[in-house]
């Protein structure tokens, strides 16, 4: 990917969230929009980047939210959609749950490759995000060896 394309990792607060910063070598170097729903947490991601020499990345925090609230639902996926919209990522990268969902469905509407990977949480089985948004992802993977699928998700090592 050219150092010009940006990528948009996204991810809710929590282990989501721990899950995708032990990820964060692999897009090292390039132009990055983080997109989480605790705000204090983008703090850090400024203050890693540069103790790592990257770009500065851009920085967005959205309404918290989960099926229950669907006003706060709504919000957010209105929010989730116009940043992805207005930042136009070649690549998105979500651990979920709700604001991953809506970046890789809005991602995919802009031609945007995407990778859902399936919480660690999940050993027994998978997340309900990843169950309906892995078929609209390019990559999905799980975690966990035993949940992988011919069809996906697939298993290619674990984030611990």
């Amino acid at each position: 990917m050219p150092a010009t394309e940006k990528i948009m990792v996204v991810a809710s607060a929590g282990g989501h969230w721990v899950q995708l910063m032990r990820m964060r070598k692999a897009w090292d170097g390039l132009t990055t929009v983080y997109v989480t729903t605790e705000p204090g947490l983008l703090s850090t991601v400024q203050i890693m980047a540069a103790n790592e020499g990257n770009p500065r990345p851009k920085l967005i925090s959205v309404t918290d939210a989960n099926l229950r609230e669907k006003s706060r639902l709504f919000r957010q996926l209105l929010e989730v959609s116009f940043a992805v919209l207005r930042h136009r990522p070649a690549v998105i990268i979500t651990t979920g749950a709700a604001p991953g969902y809506f970046a890789l469905r809005f991602g995919k509407l802009i031609g945007a490759r995407t990778i859902w990977v399936d919480s660690m949480a999940n050993a027994e089985e998978l997340s309900r995000s990843g169950q309906e948004v892995g078929k609209y992802a390019d990559l999905w993977l799980t975690q966990w060896e035993h949940l992988a699928q011919p069809d996906g998700p697939h298993f290619m090592g674990r984030v611990l």
